[in-house]
């Protein structure tokens, strides 16, 4: 049996910064352990895996030297260096202050995770625990040396790890200790390598610093918001870019897999893959703020994916346009906080989700009104989602919310089919495409009509979840935002007094729908969540549209109040912890921050 010489274990969701080289990302928690770490790529397997487990499942730990038998220290302080991805973590210690710098360079060659040790003061003992697990945590690797480099290998991968400190191994971890005085610095470095491969370069951590933070310098400068909220605007413009996978354009959803929507829950999904709908709202701030060259990767990525099969469409893709995404659990790993179970892949990726139509198209149409540069595909791909939805877009589905239960007639589905429809006949309306114009605004009257039939409940003046239900859902927020409906429209307004009513927490938080506790509700699953942070945002936006902007913005600053101490959120916030929960962080989150901020500046509705 392994003697345990760490007392380390998985902090708060919210206790990790994110970096990352635009092609996979480390979490790094505040007392300088790394516990996520997957290479080369986003969706690769991890190697470090404490994160759903315990430190023999793989973490690196940097940080002052501690006391047999007690946990690791917190830094005292940390921050993102300006505009960037780069972490600086500062402990003070009664033997001196210490600087650790975390980053990866967006990469051109090996990935790399760098990482630079400054005394600051005083003389300050060191340590650092690296303990590297393949395949989340399952496979301890050969490690050995090569010259004066340490190399880790295990079937097709070999990690590197190259530092100016001395090193030695014990207990199938490698060690190093050391002090540092005012102004010394050390560095390490691990580099992953095909392990079939020579050893990769030797690293330049010092010139990667540089180019590193030249690089997000440069990139930030692009932004064309000045408003009150940039700072919060910037620093979810940043999670989103270090979310994209550089070589194809594609984005992910979050960097990880199975952080629990409940803490104990099996609400454990993976999100390392992209979702048509995440994504396509995604590149719609990305535009809104300036990145052309980010929408345009994606819409190539996106053309890349459907390829000739647009009847075929997938909700969700790899990163690299990969259609078969198996889900399986990893059961030798005791999750996070025991929440079980650990699942890699995403059985969604099957499922039948009307919306998705909507939320590319809207993502097409507003590329083309800002004037991206034409593509002919891609208005050919539009025209072929509306001969698919034109036969389809009556039957059941999953919906937005994945739910594993029976299909339905989801109101939010029948909404962005309409949106669909509605898009592609401005399309044609410029001059851009050419189509059946008359019978598609007959599809888009028959639609809307179908909705405002079936989908509205007249004596409670508001919309529901699905036809003929009582439920509420938190999506029938985007019916205004969408164009659906008037802003002023009294179903609009019943629709969003309904859900403040119905599905907000005491903090005014709005939950997606009513779930069911220990018994399968509507989403097929047992257990209940926390409040879906885009939300409340999408809440804040609609309050603002119907004039009660003094509303919006202090939901707005509530929301703002929720993220880290580095600006960044996961998925949903518990309300009874207090404790942010789901996978992190999460671009359905800070999408929503932006456009609400947009708004919110628009409408002159900010304090100060």
């Amino acid at each position: 049996m392994a003697v345990r010489l760490e007392m380390h274990v998985a902090g708060r969701i919210e206790d990790y910064a994110l970096i990352g080289d635009l092609q996979t990302a480390a979490l790094v928690c505040r007392d300088g352990t790394v516990d996520w770490l997957c290479l080369p790529r986003f969706d690769s397997q991890a190697i470090f895996a404490g994160l759903l487990g315990t430190e023999e499942h793989g973490f690196w730990r940097l940080g002052p030297a501690f006391a047999p038998g007690t946990p690791p220290p917190d830094a005292d302080r940390r921050t993102y260096r300006g505009d960037s991805l780069i972490l600086e973590s500062e402990w003070d210690t009664p033997r001196g202050s210490v600087r650790v710098t975390d980053f990866m360079g967006p990469r051109e060659e090996a990935p790399q995770l760098i990482r630079i040790v400054e005394g600051l003061s005083g003389r300050v003992p060191m340590r650092s625990s690296l303990r590297m697990r393949f395949s989340y945590g399952r496979i301890t690797p050969w490690v050995h040396r090569v010259d004066e480099r340490t190399v880790a290998v295990s079937g097709p991968d070999s990690v590197w790890l190259d530092t100016d400190a001395e090193t030695y191994g014990k207990d199938l971890t490698t060690y190093s200790d050391f002090t540092v005085g005012p102004g010394d610095k050390v560095y390490f470095v691990i580099s992953w390598q095909a392990s079939h491969l020579g050893p990769p370069a030797l690293p330049m951590p010092y010139e990667s610093l540089a180019a590193t933070e030249e690089f997000w310098q440069e990139w930030v400068e692009q932004c064309t918001y000045h408003g009150p909220y940039r700072e919060a605007v910037i620093r979810s413009l940043i999670t989103l870019k270090a979310l994209t996978y550089a070589p194809t354009g594609g984005i992910v959803a979050a960097p990880t897999t199975s952080l629990p929507e409940e803490i104990g829950g099996v609400r454990n999904w993976d999100y390392r893959f992209t979702w048509l709908r995440d994504a396509a709202i995604t590149l719609s701030s990305l535009l809104r703020t300036g990145y052309r060259d980010e929408a345009r990767a994606w819409r190539e990525w996106l053309l890349r994916a459907v390829g000739g099969d647009p009847e075929n469409l997938q909700i969700m893709y790899g990163i690299a346009g990969e259609r078969e995404l198996g889900e399986s659990e990893l059961d030798w790993l005791p999750g996070y906080e025991g929440s079980t179970p650990v699942r890699v892949g995403n059985g969604a990726a099957g499922q039948l989700q009307l919306d998705v139509y909507g939320e590319v198209t809207e993502a097409l149409h507003l590329a083309h009104m800002t004037g991206l540069a034409r593509n002919d595909y891609a208005s050919l791909l539009q025209l072929k989602l509306i001969q698919y939805l034109e036969h389809h877009w009556s039957e059941p589905d999953e919906g937005i919310w994945e739910v594993r239960g029976p299909r339905r007639h989801f109101v939010h589905s029948k909404v962005m089919a309409w949106v669909a429809v509605d898009r592609t006949i401005k399309l044609i309306e410029s001059g851009d495409a050419d189509g059946p114009l008359e019978r598609w605004k007959e599809l888009r009257d028959d639609i809307h009509r179908d909705v405002c039939e079936k989908g509205y409940d007249p004596e409670r003046n508001t919309f529901t979840q699905s036809y003929g239900s009582r439920e509420l859902d938190a999506s029938l927020l985007l019916i205004p935002q969408m164009g659906f409906l008037p802003p002023d429209d009294k179903r609009v307004i019943g629709t969003i007094e309904a859900i403040q009513r119905e599905l907000s927490t005491k903090d005014g938080f709005i939950l997606r729908y009513p779930t069911s506790g220990d018994d399968a509700g509507v989403d097929g699953l047992a257990g209940d969540e926390g409040a879906f942070l885009a939300c409340s945002f999408w809440m804040a936006d609609d309050l603002a549209m119907i004039g009660r902007v003094d509303e919006a913005r202090k939901l707005f600053e509530r929301l703002l109040s929720l993220r880290n101490d580095l600006g960044l959120l996961a998925e949903e916030w518990d309300p009874v912890r207090g404790r942010q929960v789901g996978n992190f962080p999460q671009a359905f989150s800070h999408v929503p921050l932006i456009d609400t901020a947009l708004r919110l500046t628009a409408s002159g509705a900010y304090g100060g």
